[in-house]
């Protein structure tokens, strides 16, 4: 008997389809295709984590809270005292009878040593030195007021004042700080 596939499907039952066998590639492998997202999304973030890092360590990044500072070579800076004897000023207040009696410490920072600076040392003692930095004092102490001296920012402005004149007049010094050793407005 020869059947043909024609013969063969009208005589199986109509009611139950055949099973037809699932071709092998057409299933979807989701293990190892959640393994290779889990996998990119970690080597993602691992290498922004890195560039952000990155750009904090170097100052690049502006960052409101904490930031990271650079590791800067700080070199520490040494310094020596000045100090200056009493002064005695006339203030600027309008019946000329008020004066300022003062005396100064001033903390100076140490210049590197150059070549030049024995030639400059030999021409001028270190009196010269004292000497401009007095009269740079006097100038800026003549210039103020009772009022202004006892007011209670008086001290941190006259401080002020003394650091910008000294640093305008005086360009070789570097004043690092100005304490008062004596202190008296008489009016």
């Amino acid at each position: 008997m020869a059947t043909s596939p024609t013969v063969l499907a009208s005589a199986s039952s109509p009611s139950v389809p055949a099973p037809v066998p699932a071709p092998a590639a057409a299933k979807f492998p989701v293990i190892p295709m959640l393994l290779a997202v889990l996998a990119g999304v970690l080597i993602a973030a691992l290498g922004i984590g890195g560039v952000v890092y990155y750009l904090a360590r170097t100052g690049r990044l502006p960052m409101q809270g904490g930031t990271v500072r650079k590791a800067e070579a700080v070199v520490p800076v040494t310094t020596h005292a000045m100090v200056l004897e009493p002064l005695l000023v006339n203030l600027a207040d309008a019946g000329g009878n008020s004066y300022l009696r003062v005396a100064l410490t001033l903390r100076i920072a140490d210049v590197a040593e150059k070549k030049g600076a024995k030639a400059k040392e030999e021409k001028g003692g270190p009196d010269d030195g004292v000497a401009a930095v007095r009269d740079t004092v006097l100038t800026v102490l003549g210039r103020q007021t009772a009022d202004g001296l006892l007011a209670a920012e008086g001290k941190e402005h006259l401080k002020s004042a003394l650091n910008v004149a000294l640093a305008e007049h005086n360009k070789d010094l570097k004043v690092t700080d100005i304490f008062f050793t004596d202190f008296l407005v008489q009016r």
